[in-house]
């Protein structure tokens, strides 16, 4: 064998294997427990947090025509004394945030 054929199927085994691992990057999904850290992450920006939870299995999503896989969870926090809970929906494919709603507060009499 010289090293030109060597060379070339060196070259094609390294384009083959780069082209598979990016096949497969945009297949796998990114774990809960990360998705789970990043959102704790920008809330800590505004102060602390009580509580966080995530669902873990992933949920189809609509958004503005636009179809998602999607990781649902919550968090809970302490602002003034008050106890706010929130629900996150993030991508599951990417870890992204896509909305963040408030829950309402239960008034008990």
């Amino acid at each position: 064998m010289n090293w030109k054929s060597f060379l070339i199927g060196v070259s094609v085994g390294m384009v083959g294997g780069y082209a598979a691992k990016q096949i497969i990057s945009q297949k796998t999904k990114v774990s809960p427990e990360k998705v789970l850290e990043h959102v704790k992450e920008q809330f800590k920006q505004n102060g602390p947090i009580n509580g966080s939870w995530i669902h873990m299995k992933v949920e189809p999503y609509e958004q503005h025509q636009v179809q998602y896989q999607v990781y649902k969870g919550g968090i809970s926090k302490n602002n003034d004394g008050n106890n706010e809970q929130y629900e996150f929906i993030a991508d599951a494919l990417t870890g992204t945030i896509l909305d963040i709603r408030k829950l309402s507060e239960n008034l008990v009499s």
